[in-house]
């Protein structure tokens, strides 16, 4: 009777594609030699990568890792949590909470304009005084372990939305920071404050950071942003922000590399 190593090697490897990722590691790789030198081979992974949809046909180089490179874009999620203030402030650090403190709003709100995402349905907005909010972010906890983070430095791209209301003027800041393990920072996004005069067009803006190479030892992400309005009236007339993010990403092979 013939046994599965008597199927061609590369019949083999389709077949095996075709197991989920996990499975594949934690039981596949103990068959035999056979299947784990095909589970150990870039090719596997890299035909994975292609059945996911994970690279298309522009494709013009390869990662470092083609294993780590599926398992990237596998557990590819927003490691930010309540981010569109579904669940009001859950899971926000409130750092400072001037005026009439932070609060949450429906979308488009007065004199405001709809979202560019119709899933969006909330925001978080400021006050007179000054309002900061953060999250910390584990990487072990989620899931990235230490010798991945350091071999691997996969790209972290952080991205947020901020608005101003039409009749009001405001000021947007964030501060990203990558941390050690004793929370010293290794590497850290804080661009200049955006300043909305009033009787602006209200329109959302997007900020966008990717750290990269930014060396072994990163543990935690620090995110913080927040602002207040410069009218000083009474209420919330400060700066909206929703649908934060960030995310650990292999980054773009459709690049080119320079």
């Amino acid at each position: 009777m013939s046994g599965m190593n008597d199927i061609p090697e590369g019949v083999l490897l389709e077949i095996l594609s075709a197991v989920p990722g996990p499975h594949l590691i934690l039981c596949g790789r103990l068959v035999c030699s056979l299947w784990k030198d095909i589970i150990d081979s870039p090719t596997l992974w890299k035909t994975k990568c292609y059945r996911a949809g994970f690279v298309s046909k522009h494709c013009k180089r390869n990662p470092p890792d083609w294993r780590a490179f599926y398992f990237l874009l596998l557990r590819k999620r927003n490691l930010l949590q309540n981010h569109i203030a579904e669940d009001d402030f859950k899971n926000w650090d409130i750092n400072r909470n001037g005026g009439d403190q932070w609060k949450v709003e429906v979308l488009p709100g007065e004199h405001g304009k709809p979202f560019p995402d119709i899933k969006v349905k909330k925001y978080f907005v400021t006050s007179y005084g000054k309002c900061l909010k953060s999250q910390t972010i584990d990487l072990k906890r989620e899931g990235y372990l230490d010798e991945f983070m350091d071999v691997v430095q996969p790209h972290i791209v952080i991205k947020d939305w901020y608005a101003a209301r039409h009749d009001c003027g405001c000021h947007y800041q964030i501060l990203v920071q990558l941390l050690s393990q004793d929370k010293t920072v290794i590497a850290e996004f804080q661009p200049e404050h955006v300043f909305i005069e009033q009787w602006s067009n209200a329109e959302w803006s997007q900020i966008e950071h990717t750290f990269k190479n930014y060396g072994p030892g990163v543990r935690y992400i620090y995110f913080e942003h927040g602002g207040k309005d410069t009218q000083f009236w009474a209420g919330w007339y400060g700066i909206r922000v929703t649908n934060s993010s960030v995310t650990i990403d292999p980054g773009d092979l459709s690049e080119d590399v320079s």
